[in-house]
């Protein structure tokens, strides 16, 4: 049984920092491209960031590019997402996704539909 478990989602206040984790069973993460996803209130799942099978090449999203940092620990099976400068906009539902065919370059990320396995999601809140 495949799982992806996401945590480290909290409220913190804006301009501050959190990192998220995404440990994975099931699978090995250097046999998948793994992303970040987010789904606000009221709004559609957005693209965060997005990492290859060995995780040395990435994607990042306009709002994350100066932001965010995706990392593979391929060695733990952990995947993580280092979030800085936060604002209110960044409140959402925050998933990992693994994906073993997603293409991902530093221009272009596959679609959720390419990404087969999905965590549960966890909360980020960001106050003004």
């Amino acid at each position: 049984q495949v799982q992806l478990v996401e945590s480290g989602g909290k409220l913190v206040q804006a301009g501050g920092s959190l990192t998220l984790s995404c440990t994975a069973s099931g699978l090995r993460l250097e046999d998948y491209a793994m992303a970040w996803f987010r789904r606000a209130p009221g709004k559609g799942r957005e693209k965060v960031a997005c990492a290859t099978r060995v995780g040395t090449r990435k994607y990042y999203s306009d709002f994350a590019d100066d932001r965010f940092t995706i990392s593979k620990h391929n060695a733990e099976n952990t995947l993580y997402l280092q979030m800085d400068s936060l604002t209110p906009e960044d409140t959402a539902t925050y998933y990992c996704a693994a994906g073993a065919y997603a293409t991902v370059t530093p221009e272009i990320c596959a679609g959720e539909e390419d990404f087969e396995y999905w965590g549960q999601g966890t909360q980020v809140t960001v106050s003004s």
